[in-house]
């Protein structure tokens, strides 16, 4: 998907940049499924130029709309302002707390989930900030409606069902080409750990990294066998765990650690498909780099998530990651698989 810095954001609207402007069709939906109640409140996320605010404003909610491009939000703010307020926020790195209110009956995201990178953990905080009965509306391109070349723009099918996952209701209209989606009521998901098919035969063994950012959160890989997974792999013949993890968290996610500070954990033993699978949870706190795809046919992205997010997952963790997550924050996981555990003494 398609992911771009401010300063990239702000040329582009500088030098003339649109997206698509709001449709008949999106105007009667939204009127159709979440008109303003008395007094209602509105967050518009990546409000660009402002049209849909300005939209909603009109409808009759008082909106709080953020963009990061300081250039989008100059332009927006001279096209009018009544019943809007705009601030500068970054959704993903700046914290919500920033918000000029606490929770809205509404909060719209037109033409801008696939810019996310880190879109569960940002779903769960924006489903933290609904009302009782407030609704999630995000409006955006199909990538099967769409030319090759605008795919990074557009959602699949795969990406709108994680995005509808752990919601009571989900409704999906088309406006135009363009998927408008309505989300309320979130429904807390029990944790399901999952296995990704018979391996290879292997000996199975292998590590399961755990790597944390400065904000203390965990990075985790959506797999294209669908479940979230640790980085990390196999051993190399004469290769420790350490090193295992080391190799692996680089060849998947481009992150360089020094082996020497990669503290090994815990031993897990389990077995998949009547096979025994050994499993080294190696936790790594000092890294260098940003996490990009380096496998596609194995990973389809990588996300930092917050570790109490983790019980909610609205997908299955693979399990060994689970196995490896709950060696780090013990209990933090309910209901796991068995497994043998055998700590590792620091040092």
């Amino acid at each position: 998907m398609a992911q771009r810095k401010p300063e990239e954001w702000d040329a582009h609207y500088a030098r003339g940049g649109r997206f698509r402007s709001l449709g008949s069709a999106e105007r009667r939906l939204l009127a159709e499924h979440v008109p303003a109640p008395a007094g209602g409140r509105c967050l518009d996320v990546g409000c660009g130029l402002g049209e849909l605010a300005r939209h909603l404003a009109a409808s009759g909610y008082l909106v709080d709309a953020v963009d990061w491009s300081a250039v989008a939000l100059a332009g927006a703010r001279s096209a009018g302002a009544d019943g809007v307020t705009y601030r500068q926020l970054d959704i993903e790195r700046d914290g919500l707390d920033q918000l000029p209110r606490g929770s809205y009956d509404l909060i719209t995201v037109r033409l801008g989930w696939a810019f996310v990178r880190d879109r569960t953990r940002v779903l769960g905080r924006l489903r933290e900030r609904l009302r009782p009965g407030g609704a999630l509306c995000v409006i955006t391109p199909v990538a099967d409606a769409v030319p090759e070349r605008e795919r990074g723009v557009a959602l699949d099918e795969e990406e709108i069902g994680l995005l509808c996952a752990g919601w009571e209701s989900a409704g999906r209209y088309d406006a135009d080409g363009l998927a408008l989606l309505v989300l309320r009521d979130p429904a807390p998901a029990g944790l399901v750990c999952a296995g990704k098919g018979r391996p290879a035969p292997h000996a199975l063994t292998g590590a399961g990294v755990v790597v944390t950012d400065a904000a203390g959160r965990v990075l985790l890989g959506w797999s294209v066998r669908g479940v979230w997974e640790l980085p990390g792999g196999k051993n190399e013949p004469g290769e420790d765990f350490a090193a295992a993890a080391v190799r692996e968290l680089e060849e998947e996610t481009s992150l360089k650690a020094d082996p020497a500070g990669a503290r090994v954990r815990a031993v897990l033993m389990d077995s998949v498909d009547g096979m025994p699978r050994v499993t080294a949870a190696v936790q790594v706190a000092a890294f260098t780099g940003e996490p990009v795809v380096t496998e596609p046919r194995l990973v389809r992205r990588w996300e930092w998530h917050e570790p109490t997010d983790l019980p909610g997952l609205a997908r299955p963790l693979f399990t060994p990651s689970a196995h490896v997550l709950d060696t780090v924050w013990p209990g933090l996981l309910p209901g796991l698989p068995p497994v043998h555990r055998y700590p590792v003494a620091d040092g």
